[in-house]
C-alpha cells in the first residue's frame, strides 16, 4: 500500500528532469499519474514506466482542451496538478529579442494560467496545485531577466489562485528550486563545461552542493498532499541559497 493509493495526478513537463521525478515518486506511492511534454522520446520512456504520457503543449489552447478531455476520460477527476512545464534562455538584456521574451512568458506564465483555468472543473475538493517557480524570481541573476520575471509572475499567480480557489477547497502552493542537477547541462554542453558550471553552483551554495530532482519532487508532493494547512506559500529547495 502506498501513501497515495488511488490518487490521480497530472504533471506538466513530466517527461524529464524535475517533472519526471515528481511523476515517478507519485507512481511509486500508488498514484495514477499523467505526464505531458513535447519530446516524443521522453514521453515514450515515461510510458514504459507505467505513466500515462500525453504529447501536449501548454501554450496551445487546442492541446490544453484536448488534455482536459483525456484527463476526464482517463481519470474523471484530479487530486493534484503539478504545473511544472517551462523553458529558459540565457541572454543579456541587450541581446533579448521580442520573440524570446514572448516565448518565455508564453511557456512559463501564460501556459500555466490557462492550463489551470481549463482544468479547474476537474479538480476534486481538497486537491492540491503545485507550481514550479525558481529562486531566480528573488535574485538579480545576470542574463536571466526575462526568465526571472516570468517565474516571479508565476509566484504571484500562486498567491492569487490560492485566495480565489479557497472556496472550492483547492490549495495552491509553489516549489522553488535552486541549482538542481537534472542532467540537462551534460546533454547540452561539453562534459568539462557542464562539470565546471555545476562546481561553481555548488561553491555558491551554503550546503556546498547542488540539489537533485528527487529532492524537489519530495517537496512538491508534500505541498500537494501533506501540507493541508498551507496555501499560497513558496517552498525553496535551494540548499539555503535564498535564506542564509
Amino acid at each position: 500500500m502506498g501513501n497515495h493509493d488511488g490518487k490521480r495526478a497530472l504533471v506538466t513537463g513530466g517527461g524529464s528532469g524535475i517533472g519526471l521525478s515528481i511523476a515517478r515518486l507519485l507512481a511509486a506511492e500508488g498514484a495514477r499519474v499523467m505526464v505531458t511534454g513535447r519530446n516524443e522520446a521522453a514521453l515514450e520512456t515515461a510510458s514504459k514506466e507505467g505513466l500515462v504520457a500525453v504529447r501536449s503543449d501548454a501554450t496551445s489552447k487546442a492541446d490544453v482542451d484536448a488534455l482536459a478531455g483525456q484527463i476526464e476520460e482517463t481519470f474523471g477527476r484530479l487530486d493534484a496538478v503539478f504545473l511544472n512545464a517551462g523553458i529558459t534562455d540565457s541572454l543579456s538584456f541587450e541581446a533579448t529579442t521580442e520573440e524570446v521574451y514572448d516565448a518565455i512568458f508564453a511557456a512559463n506564465a501564460k501556459g500555466p494560467y490557462f492550463t489551470l483555468q481549463r482544468l479547474l472543473p476537474l479538480l476534486a475538493e481538497g486537491s492540491g496545485v503545485v507550481l514550479t517557480t525558481s529562486v531566480a524570481n528573488e535574485l538579480g541573476l545576470p542574463d536571466l531577466g526575462v526568465y526571472s520575471a516570468s517565474k516571479a509572475a508565476l509566484r504571484s499567480m500562486a498567491r492569487t489562485w490560492a485566495r480565489e480557489l479557497l472556496p472550492r477547497g483547492v490549495r495552491v502552493n509553489a516549489v522553488s528550486p535552486g541549482p538542481i542537477d537534472t542532467g540537462i547541462l551534460h546533454k547540452s554542453l561539453p562534459a568539462a563545461v557542464a562539470d565546471e558550471l555545476l562546481a561553481g553552483f555548488a561553491a555558491q551554495s551554503p550546503m556546498l552542493r547542488v540539489g537533485n530532482p528527487e529532492e524537489v519532487a519530495r517537496a512538491a508532493v508534500f505541498l500537494a498532499f501533506e501540507a493541508t494547512y498551507t496555501t499560497g506559500a513558496e517552498l525553496a529547495v535551494d540548499g539555503g541559497g535564498t535564506q542564509l
